[in-house]
């Protein structure tokens, strides 16, 4: 992966497409569907390919925001395990998306408590 910084974090990102695509804990998405929504609204960089996405899908599935339900290939099947609300930061002041349970920002450079 390039030096590339994108204005929102990658984190960031997947969760608002999270939220606005796919917030329902019945509803199955892929990483790649995640991936072709952050190419359609360009904060990338487009050297990226799908495996770069990778440690960001994991990151989710380890706090417990989504699970892994079947993997093809680069191909990562999630699920939600709640659906994610929106939150407002007041340290970092953005809005981000987190599960009922979550109590910290889940933005990287900020980490607060919300």
């Amino acid at each position: 992966m390039s030096s590339f910084s994108p204005k929102t974090p990658i984190q960031l990102q997947i969760r608002k497409i999270i939220f606005d695509k796919f917030n329902d804990a019945d509803t199955k998405f892929t990483n790649d569907e995640i991936f072709e929504i952050i190419k359609q609204e360009g904060d990338y960089d487009s050297s990226w390919i799908i495996d770069d996405l990778e440690p960001y899908v994991n990151e989710i599935c380890d706090l417990d925001v989504a699970r892994n339900i079947a993997q093809n290939f680069t191909t990562i099947y999630l699920k939600l395990f709640e659906p994610l609300k929106q939150q407002h930061c007041d340290s970092c002041g953005l809005d981000v998306h987190v599960t009922e349970s979550e109590k910290q920002c889940p933005n990287p450079s900020c980490k607060a408590s919300l």
